[in-house]
């Protein structure tokens, strides 16, 4: 499995990547494993504020249903268009054109201090 080492982590398996106050998260590799086919994400928070740890979302498998978890702190600005018509991006290409949202982050910090490559890689074995 791959972990981007630009990336950081959390143990609810999603990833973010910063650019200024603009992140980009979507789910790892392993979650996507985990989960098997995706067949649809829902994301019902665009333009609100939410604090790390909140439920942004669900992504829906063939067998199962799972909550989204925000990183860090801030606003959900933005759903990946492209999952309305290929949600399956995300079992293709997760760090890529499967990404799920675009968010203004509060606390650049907050990034810093989510795991890294190999932190992940040590949780998920």
């Amino acid at each position: 499995m791959s972990y981007p080492a630009h990336l950081r982590y959390t143990k609810e398996h999603e990833w973010i990547s910063l650019d200024g106050t603009t992140a980009t998260i979507g789910i790892t590799d392993y979650a996507q494993r985990e989960l098997g086919d995706i067949v649809f994400v829902e994301v019902d928070t665009i333009g609100k504020s939410l604090e790390a740890g909140a439920v942004f979302g669900t992504v829906e498998a063939v067998k199962t249903v799972s909550d989204l978890f925000l990183p860090v702190s801030g606003t959900i600005n933005e759903l990946n268009p492209a999952l309305s018509g290929a949600p399956e991006l995300v079992n293709s290409d997760p760090y890529g054109e499967g990404w799920m949202i675009k968010m203004t982050v509060n606390d650049p910090a907050e990034v810093a201090a989510l795991l890294d490559a190999a932190g992940y890689e040590s949780l998920v074995g």
